[in-house]
This record gives structure tokens, sequence and C-alpha cells, in this order.
């Protein structure tokens, strides 16, 4: 059986009916809900090149089958900004394909091109299938998140 043909670019602007499901199931997945409007102003941010904030798929034979979501920022502690690798999802049918990691890896150069000096992100601790992947292609810190809803 042939390996299916893998590429990671960048989601565009038409393809929102692809990107919505996946979008969804991230939200899911940390059995959160947000209103509509909010969705409507992440894809708008995630389009709009004077935001910080940017989107990548990986497609498995020409579908969007995952998604990434990361954005700049400067930083305290270096001259250089930071990538946060705010969202990554990748749908229950292309599990096992490695588009977790191509995605991360696509963050990677991104970050690279953009001269940043790090990227980060978070996940649950219950997430341990993402874990395994997160332990190989980064460094865990071991740093709580702590948070005041506002």
């Amino acid at each position: 059986m042939a390996r299916p043909e893998v590429s990671v670019r960048p989601v565009g602007r038409e393809e929102r009916a692809d990107w919505e499901p996946l979008w969804a199931g991230y939200l899911t997945f940390y059995k959160a809900t947000l209103p509509a409007t909010s969705t409507d102003i992440t894809w708008t941010r995630l389009h709009d090149p004077a935001e910080p904030m940017h989107l990548l798929g990986a497609y498995v034979d020409g579908k969007l089958t995952g998604i990434v979501h990361y954005l700049f920022h400067r930083s305290t502690w270096m001259p250089d900004d930071y990538c946060y690798l705010q969202d990554l999802f990748v749908a229950d049918s292309a599990r096992g394909l490695g588009l977790g990691r191509a995605l991360i890896e696509a963050v990677y150069a991104k970050a690279k091109e953009a001269g940043s000096s790090r990227v980060y992100w978070l996940t649950h601790e219950t997430n341990s299938q993402a874990r395994i992947l997160y332990d190989q292609v980064a460094e865990n810190l071991g740093f709580i998140q702590y948070r005041k809803a506002l």
C-alpha cells in the first residue's frame, strides 16, 4: 500500500469550510466552547498580514487533515521575538502519519525565518499521546500555568 502524499502549507482564506471542523475538533478535545464570533475573529486574524497570528495546514493527498496556529510576541528575556505554538490538531483519521511532527517542524522553520529565539507551547498534563511526540521534539521545562479569567 502506497504512503499518502503529505504536505504542509498555509491554509488559504477560501479553505474555512475545511479548517472549521478541525478547529471544532480541537475545542472538543479540550472540552471548550467558544461563541461563533470568537471563531470569526480568529479566522480573520489568521489571514490579516498586520496580525502576528499565523496558520499552517497539513494535507494528506490534498485534503486538510491537521492545523497549527502560532503567533509571535516580544519577550522581556530576549531581544528576539518568541513564537508561541498556540493550537495543534490532527484529525483522528490522519493520526500516526507524522502530521503533528510535520506541523511542529514547519512552525520551527517559520520561527527561525522570522528571527525568533524560541518556540514554545502548552498542553494539558493528561494529553499523554501528544506528549510522547512533544518529548521527542522539545524540552519540558516543568512550568505550571496559572490563569485568572477577567
